[in-house]
């Protein structure tokens, strides 16, 4: 069946990716995308350090391009390594930084290392971002610690398409410890944010100086007919023009 090739073609894509992520642990990365060619497949690594990914005279890419070979059969993996632009504001990356922080330094300093991370984040520009860490923190019954700062959706479609999301687990002596973050980026549109347009409203209205009349030229004063006279008048002058036909 054509549907179980294109099912296992994704299954085996996942699997690579999640190997990659594996063997490359703590090495700063994003994602990893696996590209079909028509010269074999190419697996594009998205890192902050890509110094730790190539190693020393390539010898990582090395060992992983035949890790790669051996076990899913990839014929000619072509490994691209591309680095991230802004640090911050990839969930994954604040993940794995807060989980290496509290690896290093253990549970005392954790309230720094949250607010910290939740600093660099939205000094990057981003609109809004919130930090979970859950786990046996600072005592020995588990509990969860958050944080947040600016604008973040929590439901609704921009939640699910704009806001990122990751997840990063800390191997510390009391146990393991939850991370989770979410960040929602800059130049996210929300629907409820409306514009007024002031400049077309402005010029749509006369203004003071236009609402003055101009003065009239003596030709069109004389032009303009004689006001009617009022009710009173109009009696009086008919009233004078019966007693002078009389008389």
């Amino acid at each position: 069946m054509i549907e179980r090739h294109f099912v296992a073609q994704n299954v085996k894509e996942f699997e690579i990716e999640e190997f990659v992520e594996k063997s490359l642990n703590r090495a700063g990365i994003s994602q990893v995308k696996v590209q079909r060619t028509p010269l074999g497949e190419k697996i594009v690594i998205f890192t902050s350090r890509p110094g730790l990914v190539v190693g020393r005279s390539g010898e990582s890419i090395r060992k992983l391009t035949k890790s790669l070979k051996k076990r899913f059969g990839l014929e000619n993996p072509q490994i691209e390594i591309s680095e991230v632009e802004n640090v911050n504001l990839d969930p994954k990356i604040v993940a794995e930084k807060i989980a290496i922080s509290l690896e290093r330094y253990g549970i005392n300093r954790f309230k720094g290392i949250m607010h910290k991370s939740m600093e660099d984040v939205m000094n990057a520009g981003a609109m809004g971002v919130e930090i979970v860490v859950s786990g046996k923190i600072p005592s020995s019954r588990a509990k969860s610690w958050r944080v947040y700062s600016g604008y973040l959706k929590k439901c609704g479609n921009i939640s699910m398409e704009n806001v990122r999301r990751a997840v990063d687990t800390a191997e510390l002596k009391t146990g393991t410890v939850g991370i989770k973050v979410s960040i929602m980026p800059p130049g996210v549109v929300l629907p409820d944010n409306m514009k007024v347009k002031e400049e077309e409203a402005a010029q749509e209205k006369p203004s003071a100086e236009e609402k003055k009349e101009e003065p009239k030229p003596e030709s069109e004063k004389k032009e303009e007919e004689p006001k009617e006279k009022p009710k009173r008048q109009r009696k009086k002058a008919e009233k004078k023009e019966s007693k002078e036909t009389e008389e």
